[in-house]
């Protein structure tokens, strides 16, 4: 004799386990998620006059401005043969995606208030829309930072003398330890918003507090030299890691190291678990909070 749940194609209902990311309820409802990542990238710049040119000339302003202060100005060095410029441009390139996903995720559940009380699907997926969107925008980002690599390499005919390195090749994990880290952080604080309004006006100004310690503008080893004290703010900090590696990698100078590589490898998918932890169990009861 069947049972009243064998009936139903689907049983919604809030026992679960924390830990719980459904992979095939989620493929059930790509559809949905391809939906959200089209909503994302078509009414960002809506009735913007220059589009999607903000995704070029936000890095490229920000670059630029990078290297009359902080190289040009306050002299600090980027590495031999390394362009200023490029050397800030790789910087704030590999750093937007972080900040993208974390900002984007950190206000789920507020910003989504009215989808979820009205119909379900799996809450994840608006989380994970975010990280997809800003893939996009990651990968026009890089194109142009490649343009830029291309032309000091071979049109400016300055000492740019450095070539990628065959670690290069594992930049996608680079990408997804990014994805991991923002997306993780991002459903930690979108959970807290929800009884903590105050976090939401903290979030920006802590982002740009945590670009200042993230390496974004400045090598490792000249904070070790100048503040070694407080190295070990940057040296742990795995954002800081990425995106030393990330110019390891197309540079061939600063540090790649295996180890802290590793570390942080690790403290993505910690950082990762704790937010679906949170994000699971906050998804059960916030729209009585919210």
């Amino acid at each position: 004799m069947k049972t009243a749940e064998e009936h139903w194609l689907y049983v919604i209902s809030s026992k679960k386990k924390l830990l719980d990311l459904n992979f095939k309820e989620i493929w059930n409802y790509r559809d949905l998620l391809f939906l959200f990542v089209k909503r994302d990238i078509i009414t960002l710049y809506k009735q913007t006059v220059l589009g999607p040119l903000w995704y070029l000339i936000q890095p490229l302003f920000t670059s630029l401005i990078f290297t009359l202060i902080f190289n040009n100005l306050a002299d600090i060095p980027t590495g031999e043969g390394v362009p200023n410029f490029l050397f800030n441009l790789a910087g704030i390139t590999s750093w937007n995606y972080f900040k993208d996903c974390l900002v984007g995720t950190s206000d789920t559940f507020k910003k989504n208030e009215n989808i979820f009380g009205k119909v379900y699907f799996p809450r994840v997926i608006m989380p994970m829309s975010v990280v997809v969107s800003n893939l996009l925008k990651f990968g026009i980002q890089l194109l142009v930072f490649i343009g830029f690599y291309i032309y000091f390499l071979y049109f400016t005919g300055s000492t740019f003398n450095v070539m990628p390195q065959l670690s290069l090749l594992l930049l996608p994990l680079l990408i997804g330890l990014m994805a991991l880290l923002g997306l993780g952080f991002g459903m930690i604080i979108s959970s807290m918003t929800t009884k903590y309004r105050d976090l939401t006006f903290l979030v920006q100004f802590g982002v740009q507090l945590l670009m200042y310690g993230s390496a974004v503008m400045y090598p490792m080893s000249y904070f070790k030299d100048k503040l070694p004290n407080y190295y070990w703010l940057i040296e742990w900090n795995p954002i800081a890691i990425i995106i030393e590696s990330f110019r390891s990698m197309v540079f061939g100078v600063g540090e790649l190291d295996i180890n802290k590589l590793i570390y942080t490898i690790i403290t993505s998918f910690i950082i990762f678990l704790i937010g679906l932890i949170i994000f699971n169990k906050t998804e059960k009861s916030f729209i009585d909070t919210i």
